[in-house]
């Protein structure tokens, strides 16, 4: 069982309470991508500076934005993470995870490029995925311009962000990507058939429950036939092994806890070197929410250490 939510944690769940807002999964996606967006000045704290911010376009039209570390030198070459947000693969964007992005370059010391990847269901399984991959490709075919290490590449993400990461990992295992140093799966999603024990216990009362999961699946992936898909479920790929090394973050609230976990053991089990780290006392989305949150500023400090470390030369 979970321990007790954090009092930060609880302090959110009254506030939405008393707001009297819908859920999102009770909302049309249009007005969810709405009301999400407009949680970010209460949620979150103000963006810490970096050396570099810079709005650029793939080859597609897909936007991305490119942090360089605070302290970094224009001359430095980086290495690099490229990020997918979360937002359940259907609200998110580079605005609402500029924070989160922010802060893993300065604590990884590394470049991250963001990807403001197409959202469902206009654009449906498996746009997401395509579009992300696109920018590792980016990343490292225009490593001299960007001023990036293309030796150094790593991929991250928070929840549909951590599932798109963990894909792209897997995608570079078998070539169609270029090689990946690190995956940082952020309370991932990792099996959309939604069979996990935790998804019996999480179904009321928080911000991600199982109803909502339901949600975001079946704008993304309205097919199950799919669900099974590898590029979908990256925990149903024949295997695992010989993707990047991997930072694991689970949180005790979370119908995603119990995939999260079985990702990760199933990472060690097949010979990739893995961190898994569990926050027993927290929810899911907390990451994006550490204005009130308070212990996810830690969290993201552990995870930008994994980065780090991981990218190391």
């Amino acid at each position: 069982m979970a321990a007790p939510l954090h009092p930060d944690c609880l302090a959110i769940l009254e506030m939405v309470k008393a707001s009297g807002r819908p859920r999102f999964e009770t909302m049309e996606p249009l007005a969810a991508r709405a009301q999400y967006a407009a949680g970010r000045p209460i949620l979150q704290p103000p963006a810490p500076d970096v050396a570099e911010a810079r709005d650029l376009r793939l080859e597609s039209g897909v936007a991305v934005r490119l942090y360089r570390p605070l302290g970094s030198a224009a001359s430095n070459i980086l290495p690099c993470m490229i990020f997918a947000h979360g937002g359940g693969w259907v609200f998110g964007d580079l605005d609402t995870h500029d924070h989160l992005a922010r802060s893993l370059a300065n604590g990884a010391g590394c470049a991250v490029l963001a990807v403001d990847y197409r959202m469902a269901p206009e654009h449906m399984f498996p746009a997401a995925v395509d579009d992300v991959a696109e920018a590792v490709r980016f990343a490292a075919a225009n490593a001299g311009s960007l001023g990036i290490d293309p030796t150094r590449l790593a991929v991250g993400g928070d929840s549909a962000g951590g599932n798109l990461s963990a894909v792209m990992a897997l995608m570079s295992r078998d070539g169609a990507l270029p090689k990946l140093r690190f995956q940082l799966l952020l309370y991932p999603a990792t099996d959309m058939t939604a069979t996990h024990e935790s998804y019996a216990r999480f179904t009321a009362g928080l911000p991600l429950v199982t109803a909502g999961m339901h949600w975001f699946r079946n704008l993304y992936i309205p097919d199950p036939a799919q669900w099974n898909d590898w590029r979908a479920s990256p925990l149903r790929a024949a295997s695992v092994a010989g993707t990047a090394p991997a930072f694991v973050l689970t949180v005790g609230h979370d119908p995603l806890v119990d995939e999260g976990r079985d990702y990760a053991a199933r990472l060690e089990r097949e010979g990739v070197p893995v961190t898994l780290h569990h926050a027993a006392d927290i929810m899911h989305g907390a990451l994006t929410m550490c204005a009130i949150v308070k212990p996810a500023l830690g969290l993201i400090e552990t995870a930008s250490r994994a980065l780090r470390e991981g990218l190391k030369a």
